[in-house]
């Protein structure tokens, strides 16, 4: 891909850590403005506001932490208003927060189940919501999905309700790309696949709401399963996967010209084989636009 060199505004959910926090500071020193988004900047994530705000001065990035919480409505009005007050547009939206959960899908509550989604899923749409209608009026953006490896390659069990909530956000993801084209809205999507150090998920990870079924799992023909699922999954990620492979591939995306961005990328260490899926899945589809007559839809419109 060619490069661009237009400075972005760039908004990124979930950039407390991750995925998200390496992404913001790769962007930033590749000279766009970050707009580094996360929840409780006054409290438990004061350290990395603060550490963003060094990094600013220490280097003449342009990195900004501000309050967002995807979950709520409210939280992502009043993010988004800051943003375009302060920077005058938002060019780039990075979907990148949620949260992982392990353990026997049974042993999670139906509640667990809908936080899950809420966080992984419906804060995107509340975020886009927010986001969109300033990008439709300038006819031009790019959202860039950070979705999972989970949704089309092979998996571990033990992780059910984060890879629903993931295959959701992906097929949501998918759609949107085919409303947004003739706005002139871009989409990429990327894929990371296991990155079993350097991101914090499993030490961040929910586990089951009812300790009884889990129990019961335990003490079963399943005792010491959920260790065994992630000492055999570590085993495949080879020992130089770095996870900032993934914030270089975002930077990439950002960098790249109009109508020369990838729809999916694949960053995947452990090849569990989703690039292959997805290929598939995407030509079937695409396939079927163009057999209904709807084909443009498959590239953005040029902006006016």
């Amino acid at each position: 891909m060619e490069r661009s060199t237009d400075r972005k505004i760039v908004l990124i959910t979930g950039a407390s850590s991750g995925f998200g926090r390496l992404t913001a500071e790769a962007l930033a020193r590749d000279g766009h403005t970050v707009y580094a988004s996360m929840r409780d900047i006054a409290g438990r994530n004061a350290g990395t506001a603060e550490t963003f705000a060094r990094l600013a001065g220490e280097s003449g990035a342009d990195l900004r932490a501000v309050e967002l919480d995807v979950q709520s409505q409210p939280s992502v009005d009043a993010a988004v208003a800051r943003v375009i007050a302060e920077a005058g547009r938002i060019d780039v939206l990075v979907h990148n927060a949620g949260h992982m959960a392990f353990g026997p899908a049974e042993a999670f509550t139906p509640e667990q189940y809908a936080q899950l989604y809420d966080s992984n899923v419906l804060g995107t749409q509340r975020v886009n919501r927010a986001v969109l209608p300033h990008l439709r009026a300038r006819r031009r953006g790019l959202l860039v999905w950070v979705s999972s490896s989970s949704s089309a390659g092979g998996t571990p069990p033990y992780l059910a309700p984060y890879f629903a909530a993931k295959a959701a956000m992906d097929a949501i993801a998918v759609q949107y790309a085919r409303e947004l084209s003739r706005w002139g809205i871009e989409t990429s999507i990327v894929v990371p696949g296991a990155f079993t150090s350097g991101t914090h998920h499993f030490a961040h990870a929910g586990s089951p709401a009812d300790e009884a079924v889990a129990g019961e799992y335990e003490a079963g023909p399943y005792a010491g399963f959920g260790a065994q699922v992630q000492k055999a999954f570590a085993e495949i990620v080879p020992p130089d996967a770095d996870v900032s492979a993934v914030a270089e591939a975002i930077v990439r995306v950002v960098d790249a010209p109009f109508g020369q961005r990838p729809f999916r990328v694949h960053i995947d260490p452990a090849q569990d084989g989703a690039d292959v899926g997805f290929a598939v899945l995407d030509r079937l589809r695409a396939e079927m636009l163009r057999r209904v007559g709807l084909s443009d839809l498959l590239t953005p419109a040029m902006p006016a």
